[in-house]
C-alpha cells in the first residue's frame, strides 16, 4: 500500500510550507491537505480538500482516500487567527476532539503527528531551569493558547490509549519565527517600545520555521515513534537581551498594569500588539530539554535560539541568515 499523508492547517504559514515540503517528496505516493479555506500559497502536488475538521466528513475522507499518516497542523495560536477566543477555543478542541474520533474509527490510519507547544509548560516561579517531557506545569497556563493546548493533549493521550496500534507523536515546539509568521510572540516585539514587568527578565528559546517543518516532515516518516517531544532551537535569550538584539527600547513596568499596557497599545494603533497573558512569560519565561529530539528523532536545528530571533526580529543591521555550513558559538 502506497504512503498517503493528510496535512490540516494548510491555509496557515507553518501547514502550508509543511505541506509543500511532503508534496515534493518522492517517498510519499499521495499528499492531502484540508482546511476550512483554500490557501493563498503553493502546496506543490498536494490535493486540496476544501473541510472543516469540526465536521464528521473528515471521517469519511480518511477512510475513502486510505490515509495512513494525519499531520494535524490545524490548533491557531491566537484569537486574532480564528475571528475571536470563541471560535478560537472551538477550532482547537472541539475540532481536535473530532478530527480524533475520525481517526479512531478509520482502520488506514497508522501514524499521527500533533503540532503542541511549549505553553502546556504554563509560567511560573517554581518552574525548573528545564521542562523534560515527563514533567507537567507548576501552574496551569492561563492564557487561551495554553489552556488549548493542555486539552488538546489530553484528547491526544486518549486516542493514544484506545488506539495503541496508531503511533501518536507529540511535538511541543517552543515559540516560533519565520519571514512573514505573526503570532503574539512576534506582535510584542513588533512594539516601538517594549514594556518589561519590574525585577524581572524571563528566559525563552524560540524555534526558526524553517527547522519546525524539517522535523514535522521527519517525524511523519519516523518508524514506530510514539510520545512528546520537545523541539527547540539550542540555548536561550532573556527578554531584554532579545530586545537589543531587536534594537528597541525597554520601559519596566508592574505587572499588574498588564491589562492597561494592552489597552494602550491598542489605542495607540501600533505596528505590534501587547497581549496582557503574555506578562508571566516575560516575568518568568520557560525552559525545554531537548535531549529527546536529539536522540528519538535524531534532529538538531539549523538555527540556534539567537540566531532564529537575530534572522527574524533583529534590527534591521543585525539580522543575518545563517548558512547551514556556518559554526555556531
Amino acid at each position: 500500500m502506497g504512503r498517503v499523508v493528510l496535512v490540516t492547517g494548510v491555509s496557515r504559514l507553518v501547514g502550508g510550507m509543511t505541506c509543500r515540503a511532503l508534496a515534493a517528496d518522492p517517498a510519499l505516493d499521495r499528499v492531502i491537505a484540508v482546511d476550512t479555506v483554500p490557501p493563498l500559497h503553493n502546496l506543490g502536488r498536494a490535493d486540496f480538500i476544501r473541510a472543516d475538521i469540526r465536521n464528521p466528513i473528515m471521517g469519511k475522507i480518511l477512510a475513502q482516500e486510505k490515509v495512513d499518516t494525519v499531520l494535524h497542523l490545524g490548533v491557531i495560536m491566537t484569537p486574532k487567527q480564528a475571528g475571536g477566543r470563541t471560535l478560537q477555543k472551538e477550532i482547537n478542541v472541539i475540532g481536535t476532539m473530532q478530527l480524533l474520533a475520525a481517526c479512531q474509527k478509520a482502520d488506514s490510519v497508522q501514524r499521527l503527528v500533533v503540532k503542541s507547544s511549549s505553553s502546556v509548560y504554563g509560567c511560573s516561579p517554581r518552574n525548573p531551569a528545564m521542562f523534560t517531557e515527563d514533567m507537567s506545569a507548576r501552574r496551569n497556563p492561563t492564557g487561551g493558547f495554553g489552556r488549548d493546548s493542555v486539552e488538546v493533549e489530553t484528547y491526544v493521550r486518549g486516542l493514544a490509549r484506545r488506539r495503541p496500534d496508531i503511533d501518536v507523536t507529540l511535538l511541543r515546539m517552543a515559540n516560533l519565527v519565520g519571514p512573514g509568521l505573526r503570532t503574539t510572540f512576534s506582535e510584542y516585539f513588533s512594539l516601538p517600545v517594549l514594556p518589561v514587568p519590574l525585577g524581572y527578565d524571563g528566559r525563552f528559546q524560540v524555534l526558526h520555521i524553517d527547522d519546525a517543518v524539517q522535523v514535522l516532515r521527519r517525524t511523519a516518516h519516523a518508524d514506530a515513534l510514539s510520545g512528546t517531544i520537545n523541539i527547540a532551537g539550542d540555548g536561550m535569550l532573556t527578554v531584554r537581551q532579545a530586545a537589543r538584539i531587536a534594537g528597541k527600547p525597554v520601559v519596566s513596568v508592574l505587572a499588574q498594569a498588564a491589562p492597561l499596557i494592552q489597552q494602550a497599545s491598542g489605542l495607540l494603533g501600533s505596528s505590534g500588539a501587547f497581549d496582557a497573558e503574555q506578562m508571566q512569560f516575560l516575568q518568568f519565561g520557560r525552559g525545554m530539554d531537548t535531549t529527546r529530539m536529539r536522540t528519538l528523532l535524531g534532529f538538531v536545528p539549523e538555527h540556534t535560539t539567537r540566531e532564529a530571533f537575530t534572522e527574524v526580529l533583529g534590527a534591521p543591521g543585525r539580522r543575518h541568515v545563517v548558512n547551514p555550513g556556518e559554526a555556531r558559538v
